[in-house]
């Protein structure tokens, strides 16, 4: 794949893409590149959980020069089973493997929703096992105190009584899920990537 001057290796994908030309990966796609520094990861495609943000947010850390893969969760959307209110339909969760491609690599970029609260119930699960500082991506105003409080371990508050193994290190809001993300977007998930490589 060749991204402006740079060549990348990336070995794509697990199961057949959706739509024509099959451009949308499908849950449970894992596009691993040569070098393992950054990992996007996906909420599953459906009619309300689209990854569409994430292939441009993925293409722009590609073009700047990262080395990135690409993971689309088998079940991203919905909130935990664990959440208080609990789960009306589908139900979000990691499995080991999942949890275990992620880990390979040095920094995570996760894209979740819109609603603050199933920002927070995920961000809790999927930190319970991925070890890596993350950066989250989302449409809601959430920021480090809201993860707090629900255990999240986050780099500028710590819980009292911390539920993760990982930390989130940025928050980048205003991404709009189903939608082209803007550039100011795209370069500020890339100023803060470079930042907490370094």
């Amino acid at each position: 794949m060749v991204v402006g001057r740079r060549e990348q290796i990336i070995d794509c994908r697990a199961v057949m893409g959706l739509g024509e030309g099959g451009g949308l990966a499908q849950r449970g796609t894992f596009a691993e590149a040569l070098r393992n520094d950054v990992v996007v990861v996906a909420m599953s495609p459906g009619r309300r959980h689209i990854t569409k943000p994430v292939c441009e947010i993925t293409y722009g850390i590609r073009e700047a020069g990262i080395q990135t893969s690409v993971l689309v969760l088998n079940a991203g959307s919905g909130i935990p089973h664990d959440a208080p209110r609990g789960s009306l339909g589908s139900t979000f969760g990691i499995k080991p493997e999942e949890a275990e491609q992620i880990n390979r690599h040095k920094l995570c970029i996760v894209h979740f929703g819109n609603v603050i609260s199933h920002i927070v119930y995920k961000a809790a699960l999927f930190l319970k096992y991925v070890e890596i500082p993350t950066i989250i991506v989302c449409q809601a105003p959430v920021d480090m105190e809201d993860l707090a409080k629900y255990g999240v371990k986050t780099i500028n508050v710590m819980p009292l009584e911390p539920k993760t193994k990982g930390i989130v290190v940025d928050i980048v809001t205003g991404v709009i899920r189903g939608e082209s993300c803007p550039q100011s977007k795209i370069d500020e998930i890339i100023r803060k990537i470079k930042k907490h490589l370094n």
